[in-house]
């Protein structure tokens, strides 16, 4: 299961309207190779989900998991933080061994 909080969920909304997404889009959550730690969160928003993708919805948003991603990112926690110095998603995952300084990018 994936968690937004309220902040995070906030955003997302903001995002869908500020983009003009229909009722149907989703927020797409996967994991790619790359960054300091090896994956990287890839965030996306569509109105499509795919043949087994996982749907969750936390806070009212409907968020879909593509099936390589599923085992990486299952209790995974998403905060937003908005600071003088900082704007953006928090990534909390327990699947994590470590994280790079930025946040954006874990090892497993």
């Amino acid at each position: 299961m994936i968690d937004l909080s309220p902040r995070a969920a906030d955003e997302v909304r903001r995002i869908l309207e500020e983009k003009k997404m229909s009722s149907d889009s989703v927020l797409r959550l996967g994991v790619a190779g790359g960054g300091c730690s090896g994956f990287e969160y890839v965030l996306d928003f569509t109105d499509q989900v795919d043949e087994g993708d996982a749907v969750f919805e936390s806070q009212g948003i409907r968020v879909v998991v593509d099936q390589k991603s599923q085992t990486y990112l299952q209790g995974l926690h998403i905060d937003f933080n908005e600071t003088l110095l900082n704007r953006g998603f928090k990534f909390s995952n327990p699947n994590a061994s470590g994280t790079c300084g930025c946040g954006t990018s874990f090892s497993v």
